[in-house]
């Protein structure tokens, strides 16, 4: 770590909190106030002039005024995802406020241009609108944003799929590092905003998301969960990491010792960490890792965080365990220094202590949702969208001409929980309807009415309670179903959708929205052939909610939550009133092109805290499908979803499919600009599609990629599509490899007849290695615009040293002597040219036992867990179940007879040879510890065996090992 220096403290001082963002003007001549010097000096000086109190204040979320050094109040943490989205308010003590700003495609989509020179631009529009917010209302619109997601997609059942780029960590990377280096702006000195990496790390499962630990091997945790923060960190394109949700490895991640090392080590910037909302309070909660919140607290400050995101805009909790640490010799006084210092950097960098504000103070709210922005806002949306098929070339689509535009989403647009308010809406009928002579449509939803069987009334809702009534407009509801057997049911009285609304039922809502998204339901089929209404709110997943999920009658005859169980819910007959797919299918029929328009809604299909446990659309939007295709063979399935979905039927039978994100205001404009071929389609998956979630292993939890085989890196199943996978309209050829001097160079070639851009993806294989390697791994990308007819040399980077990978045995990175596979193409299924690069390295040598060996540097396993040393640092092995082994390969026994093992818990540790049932060497036996963080070492005789073997140890569970030698 950096040397910081501390200057001598002032003596302590209440804090006087102002209003929001007033400040008292300081004395100028104070070092801090001179943009001249040093960063380190301005900071020091600062920190020497605060009161201890003053300085504890700055590690709450919401930092207060300092009013006799001019201090402002300062809130970290504004949502900027894919534009501004959301803040807290600090006169409304915590209030969610929503922005209305240029909402941009989901990361998932931006990552899909492959264009980081584009995102890089995206992100300094965020960063200019954010600006704007904060000239508006500095209290709420903090600079410090909680983006970009970082983490990667290694399961698209996870809800925040939406929130991450890719699979692939040199391309999230590569995708974080513009998206990052926009919102921080061009000034070397000063940032426009100040980005936070979310979330560190190996975090990619909602289901009690905080009390799951993530097991993470070593190989795993190095190459692949932690890459994409150090290449954004290491590439200046970001202020800090939030720390994430759940364990790992045991340890909760707020307390991961990473944060305050590896993390810091990859910045030449001084950092800013900070806790997710409310985890620090997690640790004496639900993971019960301390039994106090100042012990709590003084772990996570010394393991690196610098800020506690809890409690909303009351700091009081935070500050009193944080003084109570210091009088318990919890915590110093210097990691205090620290923290604060730390909080007060990005402040320096923002301009704030600057006499004119820095060189962005000037930026004014005329930014937002600027004629520039939406222009760029439809481009990127166009460059986002994915060809995924595209059969004897149906699209383009000729401008004029007779077009029919079905299904839910054809005149709907949708924003997910980080996205920001819609200025306004373009939707795909808005779109097409600009460049088609004749339009239809057809909503492609069933409406429905539902009769309560004991009574013969129908259900009604308009603008009081839902309840039972007389059939009226009020009794019918347009269904949608959105997977899972979730379904909304929209009012057709008053266009508002069924929700629960904490008691009575209400159809209030345009949209399913806020944190519980209480606007769900699966309306099931009974075997009498009534149905009833199963309520599947998010809030149902909760403990403290109950039983209670379907709906009843009340004596009142209005809706409630009284039903365990179907068995005495309510029951009715549904009575189908307009079947959406025949009435789809009957407008498709008679125009000349067909366009279904059908996805997900990202608030019901898995979210933030929810998963999902299938990737089908809904069974009435395949049925869409089927019926449409069937009417007119001239069909486009437009798809705009948030995560790889198995249309496997679709793509058998349907000759043209192109798939957005839910890409913003402008989707409408860009996905008609890319059927209509005024864009060229460029857009790749970022993510493999599998055929179905049966190609994924049955746990959302498994994070180690290597041992389960997925993503791209490591899967042999034939998936639906491929990553990188992406259709043109026109050709590219590939020829005239070149390795040299670091490079790889082709050349490509527009062999169609119009303009169009091709994404050239650069993989490597390592044909022999020590351990087992990826099937292929993408190593560079670019993006190039090409005339027809007309030729290109691209030249991508390839290092020695990017061709690293991490050695287990030794704990460290190594080029191995091999040959490489140079593979160059169109995706990682569709590889155009090959070559071999022999590189000249090292031979991992034989391990040696002798030496400590730590337990969790194994090769191989069976259901062992990683587990925490102690609370502060280290990763030991535990045994889950009788039978789970740990296996260590090619080491080199030299005839020793001692196995020594350090270990917790009590328990038995056999050493085996050949596989976990060879043959048995010896068995050390280890008395009761006293505690799982009590160690101690045993030893127990071996049988004579020397040459290289592969060694198996069969720990009993309650044991923890730690470290073992054989000498």
């Amino acid at each position: 770590m950096r040397k910081r220096g501390l200057a001598v403290l002032a003596t302590a001082l209440l804090v006087v909190p102002l209003a929001p963002g007033a400040a008292v003007a300081a004395d100028p001549a104070y070092p801090f106030r001179d943009p001249s010097l040093p960063l380190v000096t301005r900071i020091d000086d600062l920190v020497g002039r605060l009161t201890l109190d003053e300085k504890i204040s700055l590690l709450h979320q919401y930092q207060p005024a300092i009013p006799r050094l001019g201090l402002g109040v300062f809130k970290s943490g504004t949502e900027a995802l894919h534009g501004v989205a959301w803040s807290n308010s600090y006169a409304q003590n915590g209030a969610k406020i929503d922005a209305t700003a240029t909402v941009f495609p989901q990361a998932v989509g931006l990552a899909s241009t492959w264009d980081p020179e584009l995102l890089k631009r995206v992100g300094s529009a965020v960063g200019d609108e954010l600006r704007g917010f904060h000239a508006q209302d500095p209290a709420i619109w903090g600079l410090n944003t909680w983006a970009p997601v970082v983490n990667l997609l290694r399961d698209p059942r996870w809800g925040r799929n939406e929130e991450g780029y890719s699979e692939d960590p040199l391309l999230s990377g590569e995708i974080a590092t513009a998206y990052g280096q926009g919102l921080q702006g061009d000034d070397p000195d000063h940032l426009k905003t100040a980005p936070t990496l979310k979330h560190y790390a190996a975090y990619n499962n909602e289901t009690k998301r905080d009390v799951t630990s993530s097991n993470v091997p070593q190989r795993v945790l190095n190459e692949y969960d932690r890459a994409p923060f150090k290449a954004a960190l290491e590439n200046g394109a970001a202020t800090g990491v939030m720390a994430s949700y759940n364990l790992i490895n045991g340890r909760p991640a707020t307390v991961d010792p990473d944060l305050g090392t590896l993390v810091r080590g990859w910045s030449d910037q001084r950092l800013f960490n900070v806790s997710d909302a409310w985890a620090p309070t997690n640790l004496t909660g639900s993971q019960a890792y301390f039994a106090t919140q100042a012990a709590a607290n003084a772990a996570l400050l010394k393991a690196g965080l610098d800020s506690f995101t809890v409690n909303d805009t009351n700091a009081v909790p935070t500050v009193t365990a944080i003084n109570e640490a210091l009088q318990q010799g919890l915590l110093t006084e210097a990691t205090i220094n620290e923290s604060a210092g730390n909080a007060l950097s990005i402040r320096f960098r923002l301009g704030e202590f600057d006499p004119d504000g820095g060189p962005h103070a000037d930026i004014t709210a005329a930014v937002i949702d600027s004629p520039a922005h939406r222009a760029l806002a439809r481009e990127t949306a166009a460059e986002a969208a994915v060809l995924l098929k595209n059969d004897n070339s149906l699209l383009p689509l000729k401008p004029g001409g007779d077009v029919a535009v079905v299904g839910p989403l054809a005149d709907k647009l949708y924003t997910d929980w980080y996205g920001g308010q819609l200025p306004y809406e373009v939707t795909t009928l808005d779109g097409i309807k600009e460049r088609a002579k004749n339009v239809t449509t057809s909503f492609g939803a069933d409406r429905i009415a539902l009769k309560e069987v004991t009574t013969g009334r129908y259900l009604n809702a308009t603008d009081g309670p839902a309840g039972l009534g007389e059939k009226t407009t009020a009794s019918e509801f347009d269904s949608v179903d959105w997977g899972d057997g979730v379904s909304t049911l929209r009012s057709v009285a008053n266009g508002k959708l069924l929700g629960y609304g904490w008691g009575p039922f209400v159809t209030v809502e345009e949209n399913p929205t806020g944190w519980f998204v209480q606007q769900q339901f699966k309306v099931e089929e009974q075997s009498d052939g009534t149905v009833v209404l199963h309520y599947a709110g998010y809030e149902t997943q909760e403990p403290w909610f109950g039983t209670n999920t379907y709906v009843t009658v009340g004596a009142d005859g209005n809706l409630a939550l009284g039903a365990s169980s179907a068995a005495t819910a309510a029951r009715f007959s549904k009575e189908l009133l307009v079947d959406g797919v025949k009435q789809a299918a009957a407008t498709a029929k008679n125009a000349k092109t067909a366009v279904v328009v059908v996805g997900t809604d990202p608030f019901v299909a898995g979210r933030e805290a929810h998963d999902r446990t299938g990737l089908g659309l809904g069974a009435r939007q395949e049925a869409l499908i089927r019926a449409v295709r069937q009417a007119n063979p001239n069909t486009v399935v437009v798809l705009q979803s948030s995560y790889p979905q198995s249309i496997t039927w679709a793509q058998q039978h349907v000759p043209g499919i192109l798939w957005t994100t839910h890409a913003g205001a402008e989707t409408g404009h860009a996905i008609a600009d890319v059927l209509y071929g005024s864009v060229n389609p460029s857009g790749r998956l970022t993510q493999t599609w599998p055929r179905s979630e049966a190609q994924l292993p049955a746990d959302l939890n498994q994070y180690d990629i290597i041992t389960t085989g997925q993503t791209y890196l490591y899967s042999d199943a034939k998936p639906l599509y491929p990553f990188g996978h992406g259709l043109s309209y026109t050709k590219f050829r590939y020829s005239n490899v070149k390795i040299r001097n670091g490079t790889v160079s082709v050349t490509v070639t527009n062999t169609g007849d119009r303009a169009g851009d091709e994404v050239v993806q650069l993989y490597t294989h390592q044909r022999t290695s020590r351990d087992v390697t990826p099937t292929k791994q993408l190593r560079g990308f670019t993006k190039v615009h090409l005339a027809p007819g007309k030729s290109t040399t691209v030249t991508l980077k390839l290092d020695r040293e990017d061709l690293a990978r991490w050695d287990v045995t030794r704990q460290r990175w190594v080029v191995e002597s091999s040959v490489h596979d140079i593979l160059l193409g169109s995706s990682s299924s569709d590889i155009r040219q090959r070559a071999t690069l022999a590189v000249r390295g090292e031979t991992i040598p034989a391990r040696d036992l002798t030496e400590e060996t730590r337990a969790e540097t194994f090769d191989v396993y069976t259901g062992v867990k990683l587990l925490d040393e102690t609370k502060e640092r280290g990763t030991v092995v535990g045994a889950s179940r009788a039978g789970d082994w740990i296996g260590f390969r090619d080491a080199a026994l030299r005839g020793g007879t001692t196995l020594t093992v350090r270990a917790s818990g009590a328990g038995s540790v056999e050493v085996r040879l050949g596989s976990p049932s060879g043959r048995l060497l010896g068995t050390a036996t280890l008395s009761d510890t006293g505690g799982i963080y009590e160690y101690a070492s045993t030893t127990a005789k071996l049988r004579l065996v020397s040459g290289r073997h592969d060694v198996y140890l069969v720990p009993s569970p309650g044991l923890r090992l730690a470290t073992f030698t054989i000498r």
